[in-house]
C-alpha cells in the first residue's frame, strides 16, 4: 500500500516534493508542495519555461513527474494514465475531430467509456446547453467560428461529469474581444457548475479577471500562491510584484527596520518606509516597489519620509484613466495613474515639477 502524505478535506489535488527533469539533468519543475481545492478556479501563471504547463500536463498524465507524488481524492496519480484519471482537459487548439460533427465531437468520451447511446444523447445535450451551443450539433468543426469551437472543446470535457477540468491556454487563439468575453462565460459556467479548474496562462489580466486564486510560477518553482488582491496588493517578492500589474521600483539601502517595517534611503537622500516584505537588515541594498495607484500627488514642497520630488516626462491617455511618466532622482522613472477627474491633470504639463507621496502601507521593500 502507498504511503501517502494526508490532504485536507476541503483539497481535492494535492502536490507533494513534485520534481520534473528531462534529459536526468534539467529540472523544469524543481519543487511543488501545494493543494488544490475543491470547487476553486485555480490559475497556474507564469512566463515561457516557468514549470506551469508541465504542471498541467504532469496532472493531466501526459508527463510523469521524475519525484514526488500527485494525489486526486487522497490516489495516488503517478502512473496512472491519462484516460483512467476521470480529468478534463481543454487544449489551446481545440484538438477536435474534423471529421465529426459536434455531437459526435462530444460524445466521443462517453464512447470511450462505453455509455449506451440513449445515455450518451442525454448527456452530449446537457453539455451543450451548459455552453449554449444545442443548435449547433449537426455542424462539423470547420463551420463554426473560433469561438464556438472553444466552446464545443470545453463541452466535450465537461461531458462525462469529471472531478477536474485542466485548460491549457484555452482562449489564446482567439481576438482580444472575444477572449475577454469568453473568461466572463467561463468564470460564470465555473460558478454555476461549482467544478475544480486549473487554468494555465501567461496572460496576468485573465488570470486575474477569472481566478479564485494564483499561482504564480518560475524557474519551475511558485513563488507565490494567493487570491487575486492578495496576489495584487501584497506580493511577497521582487518577481511577483513585477510579473503581476504595473510596478514602480525604487532602489537604495536600508537605513531602520522596525517591527514590520524598513525605512530605505535613496541615493538622493529621500527616505521611503514601507513595508519589510523579506526580512532586511539594516545595511543591505534593497528595492523598495509601489503600484501605479499608490502613488498619489501632494501640494506641498517639502520632501519628507515617502514624499518625492519628480519631474513630468509625459501624460499617456488611456481612456479610463491618464497615467503619468515621472523623472525621479537617479532612479527608474515612475508612473502614477490618475482618474480623468483628478483636478491635478490640469497642472500637469510637461517638465511640471510635481511631489509624489507613496502610500507606506502598500510601499513593499525587498531585498
Amino acid at each position: 500500500m502507498e504511503n501517502l502524505t494526508a490532504i485536507t478535506q476541503d483539497s481535492l489535488v494535492a502536490f507533494r516534493g513534485v520534481q520534473k527533469t528531462y534529459d536526468g539533468e534539467t529540472l523544469v519543475v524543481k519543487q511543488l508542495d501545494f493543494d488544490i481545492r475543491r470547487g476553486e478556479f485555480l490559475t497556474l501563471l507564469g512566463p515561457s519555461g516557468s514549470g506551469k504547463t508541465t504542471c498541467l500536463m504532469m496532472l493531466a498524465g501526459f508527463e510523469f513527474p521524475t519525484a514526488g507524488e500527485i494525489q486526486l481524492d487522497g490516489k495516488l496519480l503517478n502512473k496512472v494514465p491519462p484516460h483512467q484519471r476521470n480529468i478534463g482537459m481543454v487544449f489551446q487548439n481545440y484538438a477536435l475531430f474534423p471529421h465529426m460533427t459536434v455531437g459526435q465531437n462530444i460524445a466521443y468520451p462517453l464512447q470511450v467509456r462505453k455509455l449506451n447511446k440513449s445515455l450518451r444523447e442525454e448527456k452530449v445535450k446537457r453539455a451543450l446547453d451548459m455552453v449554449q451551443m444545442g443548435k449547433f450539433i449537426d455542424r462539423y468543426p470547420a463551420q463554426l467560428s473560433g469561438g464556438q469551437q472553444q466552446r464545443i472543446a470545453l463541452a466535450r470535457a465537461l461531458v462525462f461529469d469529471p472531478k477536474l477540468v485542466l485548460m491549457d491556454e484555452p482562449l489564446g487563439a482567439l481576438d482580444k474581444q472575444l477572449r475577454e468575453h469568453m473568461q466572463l462565460e467561463l468564470k460564470a459556467l465555473h460558478q454555476r457548475l461549482g467544478l475544480t479548474f486549473v487554468y494555465v496562462t501567461h496572460d496576468q489580466s485573465e488570470a486575474l479577471t477569472m481566478s479564485d486564486r494564483v499561482a504564480v510560477f518560475d524557474q519551475g518553482v511558485i513563488q507565490q500562491l494567493a487570491v487575486v488582491d492578495q496576489l495584487y496588493e501584497f506580493p511577497e517578492n521582487q518577481f511577483v510584484a513585477s510579473f503581476i500589474g504595473d510596478n514602480n521600483r525604487f532602489t537604495g539601502h536600508i537605513v531602520a527596520t522596525n517591527a514590520d517595517s524598513a525605512t530605505i534611503a535613496l541615493p538622493d537622500g529621500s527616505m521611503l518606509k514601507g513595508v519589510n516584505a523579506n526580512v532586511a537588515s539594516v545595511g543591505q541594498s534593497a528595492i523598495a516597489c509601489i503600484r501605479p495607484e499608490r502613488i498619489h500627488l501632494v501640494k506641498t514642497n517639502t520632501p519628507g519620509v515617502n514624499a518625492l520630488r519628480a519631474r513630468v516626462r509625459d501624460r499617456i491617455y488611456f481612456g479610463d484613466h491618464v497615467r503619468v511618466r515621472c523623472a525621479v532622482s537617479k532612479q527608474e522613472d515612475c508612473f502614477i495613474k490618475l482618474s480623468l477627474s483628478d483636478e491635478a491633470l490640469s497642472d500637469l504639463y510637461e517638465d511640471a515639477e510635481v511631489m509624489l507621496e507613496l502610500d507606506a502601507s502598500r510601499l513593499r521593500i525587498f531585498i
